[in-house]
């Protein structure tokens, strides 16, 4: 069978399944998910072989360690992944939730009901829980999932898959809820973009070059998770041990997500002090300084950073760091460079929190916190499918609520229109 009808046969089943899985109770999708985390468990040493395989090529490949930081897979995130579906088990089912109803002069009763979107596809890189999250997600949502991730992640990804898989059709779930695309090849990945009729939405993740590839050529609705060029703002008023403690959290606790801090901005005020303590911070933790010219006076081993450093997400520990003379400056900063993704503030100003809550065009706005909490689980979320800088339909991360979709159901009495 050649890619195209393999594709094509993967979304018959796929909107097949989509149909049996809207009407199943919450019990048995909770079931399934308990199953699917019990199997990963039983099936711990299958997995981890696989992924194994994986950053062996990845690694005789010349990949870089912040991509196989994300490839990897051990015991405690295999562990922590079959947590996530245990989460998402006890959340509430949000389809044939009531979001309002009324009723009308004519008698007529309305309510609005959350229903599954139906066919969800992901076309994803290096990360193999995304795998495991998305069919989780979809699974408790209703909505079938056809899954292409990298090549990087194949052996990885074929595993987690029948894994699961199984585990949920032995729990009730109809066959092909899960499936995957076998093929790792651009025409797979641009057949499932063009599955009219079979998908309902698409979700890239990954990098800004396969973002563009998607939007470019998908016709089907396209859902993405954007990049992540965070920032931290340390104000004027700025608590300045919480800021070192936030600062290095934000950079350093797992520099090669997308919700890790690529820029800091300081308010000169406090540049003289705070500099000097964040650089040698940094450093001590091997980032990499790039910053503008009163930076570089403050700390003279900083490189010079480039206007390309500005709107750059790094996903490694590299930081570009630039000395602000007033919170609208920071602001608009963000504005023209950020990604919309994540950025916080240090302030005791109730003031300038509120302005920057308010100003800053962005899925997550932090008032004294790290970037790092912008995460479906960190958010009560159980697990997300990706984190959206879009603001239709869905914006930040995306669980439970974000793969359903609306429906009016209006009961009568036999009312006709004049």
């Amino acid at each position: 069978m050649d890619v195209k009808s393999d594709v094509l046969e993967l979304g018959k089943r796929a909107k097949k399944a989509s149909r049996a899985l809207a009407s199943l109770t919450t019990g048995v999708k909770n079931d399934a998910l308990t199953a699917m985390a019990e199997a990963l468990m039983a099936n711990a040493e299958h997995i981890l072989a696989a992924n194994e395989k994986d950053i062996a090529e990845a690694s005789a490949k010349g990949i870089g360690a912040n991509l196989l930081d994300r490839l990897m897979l051990n015991t405690t995130r295999l562990k922590e992944i079959a947590e996530d579906l245990l989460d998402v088990a006890v959340l509430a089912d949000p389809v044939g939730e009531v979001v309002k109803g009324w009723k009308v002069p004519n008698g007529l009763s309305i309510r609005l009901v959350r229903v599954p979107l139906g066919v969800v596809a992901m076309i994803y890189e290096a990360r193999p829980n995304v795998t495991v999250d998305a069919a989780g997600l979809c699974l408790k949502s209703g909505n079938a999932v056809v899954l292409r991730g990298g090549s990087m992640a194949a052996n990885s990804n074929a595993v987690l898959t029948e894994v699961i898989s199984k585990a949920a059709t032995g729990a009730g779930i109809p066959e092909s809820a899960i499936q995957v695309v076998s093929s790792t090849s651009r025409e797979a990945a641009n057949e499932l973009m063009r599955l009219e009729g079979y998908v309902d939405v698409l979700i890239p993740r990954g990098g800004p070059d396969l973002i563009k590839s998607v939007l470019e050529n998908s016709r089907v609705p396209v859902l993405y998770a954007g990049a992540g060029n965070c920032h931290v703002y340390v104000d004027a008023a700025a608590d300045l041990p919480m800021a070192r403690r936030i600062v290095i959290n934000a950079k350093c606790q797992r520099p090669s997500v997308c919700n890790a801090a690529e820029t800091l901005l300081v308010h000169s005020s406090v540049a003289d002090r705070f500099v000097p303590l964040a650089m040698a911070d940094l450093t001590e933790r091997g980032v990499e300084i790039r910053g503008d010219e009163r930076v570089r006076a403050l700390h003279p081993e900083a490189s010079t950073a480039t206007e390309e450093d500005w709107w750059t997400e790094f996903h490694e520990l590299i930081m570009a760091i630039k000395v602000v003379d007033s919170l609208d400056e920071a602001i608009d900063h963000i504005n023209t460079y950020g990604s919309g993704h994540s950025d916080a503030i240090v302030t005791e100003s109730y003031e300038a929190a509120r302005r920057f809550a308010e100003e800053i065009d962005s899925a997550a706005v932090y008032v004294n916190a790290s970037t790092r909490f912008t995460d479906g689980a960190q958010f009560g979320m159980g697990a997300e499918i990706g984190i959206s800088t879009q603001k239709l339909h869905a914006r930040g991360p995306m669980g439970l609520q974000a793969l359903t979709s609306m429906k009016y159901v209006v009961e009568g009495t036999g009312q006709t229109r004049e």
